[in-house]
């Protein structure tokens, strides 16, 4: 019996697939390699030849992939049957059939060569795994089992089995017969079992090939371990530096662990605190409602303020047209007054009579003029005595009355402009032209979210949004009638001031936007509105607008008083326009005329009446601007009132009258003007520079009264020189003139 030689493992990977026909004998029947071989295989070892079979794949599969095992069986069979051609079996895939005892042999020599193989290193397991596992498949198993059974039928072999020689010829006759019937179903059940056994043989080699790896690799390890390499000499102090750095690390590590963990609980406190907060907050659904039903009435409140606005601008100019009309015709009726009575006046002066017809046409409409005047003033007169003022003096009354027609006109058209105003928000809900309604829209919105609400600013939209409101109630407001109602009892100022102190309940909104409204309307609203009443209607000979106009105005400097920062520059413009009216009246309705001596002597001259009006008329002039006395400063006042009105006009006039108890009269009632607060200093010896004029003329009133039958009269002027502190003055007069029974007035002061 010929037996296959040893080969070693890596006989095996150099020899090459190819070559497998050399190293395996010919499967042709008669060939004399597989006639040795067969001789023992056929003893007791079944007719496929399983552990042939089992043995030549196991060599085949050493050094091929294992990752590829499965997939790859099947597939290889299929590509070496094509290959062959008519044959159907390629010599590189001959199986070699020697006997179970060689297969154990090889088994075991390929298991030493294995051991052997292990030890030559990582470069040579690679290379093992790196191969394909080649596994015969059941095409070619069945070949060699075909070629077998046809050497048996030709008896080309000695049988070993004794009990079957005498039926060697019935065997062969029997296999003959019934190999086409039991072929298939033969060929099934080996299918089966050779499928099965392949792959307990392909888990076997992967389990013994991870086992080598491992004792691979651990024999690989323990011989790169050198005890012949000397390590440093190991002290204590070595070991103890090394422990107290690796403690000082883990002690930093320690303390930054510490504050992420008390940041992360400040991080859960926090979290918690916001929880709870949301969870104690309203509905975030309710909020937004609340904020898109806001924002949703602001616009309608806007757009409808928007479409109104024109209405309101035509109403308030026509009604702000009307009053300017009439303020025109007051002023030009009294200087057309004043005009033809200062010209008839010189004309009987000069006691000039002229012929022409242009000079009668121009008489005659001066004595119109002058009568329409008369009857005026008898008509003031009468109503006086009916109230029993008898103190009146003449020129100080108001000349504001308006004829029949021009009442009547000016009712009609004031009733109509009224009617209009009443129609601008009769189409409006209350909600978006009632000033009390639309601030409880905002004091919601406050005390629901008032962080929200002055984020927004909202104390500073407030004023421009009841702008047009508020002009609307001031259409028929007329701050220069005396029965005018103040500001502090309209209806809108009581709701903003409402409104501002029930937002004071906040400490933490002092200083918010919302104390600020107020001020914010007066000075957007009501100082242009008044502006416009003093420049174009306001007129300043009218005791009665003046003292209505002061009242309304010191109202609203006060209210601004607070925020005088915020306000400054409406509270300028208005008094600026104040001042520069005033101006105006002063050098447009000043006028005192000075006649001869003779002209004026009789009290009941129309010379002397019309001078005693202007003078009475220029002084009340004097009076309405000291007035504003605590309003304007004074400096201002005293710019307007001594320098330009007394000095310049009421001083000449007094210096060109005739002395007398009138005289004293007058210089009285201009020191009874003069604010007190102006000589309060109680160490003042000499009055004030601007009155210097006046003083003079009360001296020298006082010497003409000395030496007249008025002698009486002295001791008044003396009493008016003590009141504006003019003592030196008094006293250097008495000792002058040896009035030492008037020395007793300075020292009761």
């Amino acid at each position: 019996m010929a037996h296959r030689p040893k080969r070693t493992f890596r006989q095996r990977r150099a020899d090459s697939s190819d070559s497998d026909g050399a190293e395996v004998p010919s499967a042709e029947p008669g060939a004399p390699g597989e006639q040795a071989a067969r001789g023992p295989s056929k003893e007791g070892s079944p007719p496929g030849g399983g552990h042939a079979v089992a043995a030549e794949p196991r060599l085949r599969g050493r050094g091929r992939g294992r990752g590829r095992v499965w997939a790859s069986s099947r597939r290889a069979a299929r590509a070496a049957l094509g290959a062959d051609g008519d044959s159907g079996i390629p010599e590189s895939r001959t199986v070699d059939l020697s006997t179970d005892e060689e297969d154990g042999t090889h088994h075991a020599s390929e298991s030493k060569d294995d051991q052997s193989s292990s030890s030559n290193g990582s470069s040579s397991l690679e290379e093992e795994f790196s191969s394909i596992v080649n596994i015969p498949d059941a095409a070619f198993i069945q070949a060699a089992r075909r070629k077998r059974e046809l050497a048996r039928a030709q008896e080309d072999y000695i049988s070993l089995d004794v009990k079957h020689t005498s039926t060697i010829s019935d065997m062969r006759k029997n296999t003959t017969r019934n190999e086409e019937t039991s072929e298939e179903s033969q060929e099934d059940e080996n299918q089966d079992i050779w499928e099965q056994q392949q792959m307990k043989k392909a888990v076997k080699i992967t389990e013994g090939r991870d086992i080598d790896l491992s004792h691979n690799r651990k024999s690989q390890t323990m011989k790169k371990f050198d005890t012949s390499i000397s390590f440093p000499p190991v002290n204590l102090e070595i070991i103890k530096k090394q422990l107290n750095t690796r403690l000082t690390l883990l002690q930093d590590t320690h303390r930054s662990h510490l504050r992420e963990y008390e940041k992360y609980v400040q991080d859960v406190k926090s979290s918690k605190s916001t929880i709870h907060n949301l969870e104690n907050s309203s509905n975030q659904a309710l909020n937004f409602q609340f904020y898109k039903s806001m924002k949703i009435y602001v616009e309608n409140l806007i757009d409808c303020l928007n479409e109104k606005i024109i209405n309101i601008q035509e109403i308030e100019s026509s009604m702000h047209a009307l009053l300017l009309k009439q303020a025109m015709i007051f002023m030009k009726r009294r200087q057309d007054e004043l005009k033809h009575q200062s010209t008839y006046l010189q004309q009987l002066s000069r006691k000039a009579e002229t012929s022409t017809n242009g000079d009668k046409a121009l008489d005659e409409k001066t004595q119109w003029i002058l009568e329409e005047m008369e009857s005026r003033r008898a008509r003031r007169r009468q109503a006086r005595a009916l109230s029993g003022n008898c103190d009146h003096q003449e020129g100080t009354s108001s000349d504001d009355e308006l004829s029949s027609a021009d009442l009547t006109d000016f009712q009609k058209s004031q009733g109509d402009i009224l009617q209009d105003h009443k129609k601008i928000f009769e189409d409006v809900h209350d909600d978006f032209c009632n000033i009390q309604n639309i601030l409880s829209k905002f004091q919601q919105w406050r005390e629901k979210f008032p962080d929200s609400y002055y984020e927004a600013f909202i104390g500073l939209c407030i004023p421009k949004l009841l702008n047009p409101l508020i002009r609307v109630q001031l259409i028929d407001w007329n701050p220069l009638k005396f029965d005018s109602i103040g500001l502090k009892q309209m209806p809108w100022f009581k709701y903003i001031e409402e409104f501002m102190n029930s937002s004071m309940e906040d400490s933490k909104k002092e200083n918010g936007s919302d104390k600020k409204i107020l001020s914010a309307v007066i000075n957007k609203t009501i100082i242009p509105r008044l502006i416009d009443f003093v420049e174009f209607i306001w007129d300043p000979l009218s005791t009665s607008q003046t003292r209505s106009l002061i009242t309304h105005c010191r109202t609203i400097l006060e209210e601004q008083s607070t925020f005088e920062n915020e306000v400054s520059k409406g509270k300028k413009d208005l008094l600026k326009s104040i001042v520069s009216r005033m101006k105006k009246a002063i050098d447009d309705d000043v006028f005192i005329p000075l006649y001869p001596e003779s002209a004026v002597e009789n009290k009941t001259s129309p010379q002397s009446k019309f001078q005693e009006r202007q003078f009475w008329s220029g002084l009340k002039l004097f009076r309405n601007i000291l007035l504003w006395n605590g309003l304007l400063s004074d400096d201002t006042l005293q710019e307007l009132g001594l320098r330009k009105l007394l000095n310049r006009y009421l001083i000449i006039a007094l210096l060109n009258a005739i002395p007398g108890p009138d005289v004293v009269t007058k210089c009285n009632q201009i020191a009874a003007y003069l604010p007190e607060k102006w000589f309060e200093d109680s160490t003042m010896r000499t009055s004030i520079p601007q009155l210097e004029n006046f003083i003079q003329v009360l001296l020298q009133s006082a010497l003409k009264l000395s030496r007249s039958e008025f002698r009486d009269e002295v001791k008044e002027v003396i009493l008016i020189l003590v009141k504006i502190r003019a003592f030196n003055q008094a006293e250097s007069f008495i000792e002058e003139y040896h009035l030492d029974h008037l020395k007793s007035v300075i020292k009761e002061v």
